[in-house]
């Protein structure tokens, strides 16, 4: 008798071809891609706050409003296969980013653990990490908000496996 083992989707399709569900679940949940990014005219550089979209619940790290986001906040992006390989500031733990480039999930990430606190666990979530919402600080104010930790994973979060 041989046991047949079935691999996760994400390790055998391509963001092409994931359904909605599939799709939808690949969000871990670390809020990352929901804060105020800042980009230089001159070279377009891309730089990161600890400002949050004004719908990004800080603590759940998950959008308040997501149906309607895109007619709340217009410079919303929806994610699509196309837009993830069109943009070059997901962050680097981001799933989306990391089936695009062939590569597997993170321990931490919910589909991995079955735990939707891991993210938070590892340090990789936003939570506790916002200083505060779009809308509640003027824009002259945001470069003092520019930060680094976004593109980087705690090092207990980069490792491929659990402790």
């Amino acid at each position: 008798m041989t046991l047949k083992t079935t691999e996760p989707f994400w390790r055998t399709k391509t963001l092409d071809q994931m359904d909605t569900a599939e799709w939808e679940s690949l969000c871990d949940g670390c809020g990352r891609c929901c804060l105020v990014k800042l980009q230089d005219e001159d070279t377009e550089a891309i730089a990161y706050t600890d400002i949050g979209c004004r719908l990004l619940d800080d603590q759940g790290c998950r959008c308040r409003d997501y149906p309607n986001r895109q007619a709340q906040v217009p410079d919303c992006v929806r994610l699509t296969p196309e837009t993830v390989r069109a943009i070059d500031w997901l962050p680097p733990s981001c799933a989306y980013r990391l089936i695009e480039e062939g590569r597997d999930l993170y321990w931490w990430h919910p589909l991995v653990s079955g735990d939707p606190e891991t993210v938070h666990a590892a340090g990789v979530s936003v939570r506790d990490k916002v200083d505060a919402a779009e809308d509640e600080l003027p824009l002259e104010d945001y470069i003092d908000h520019m930060v680094r930790w976004p593109l980087r994973l705690p090092r207990a979060a980069a490792r491929r496996t659990r402790s």
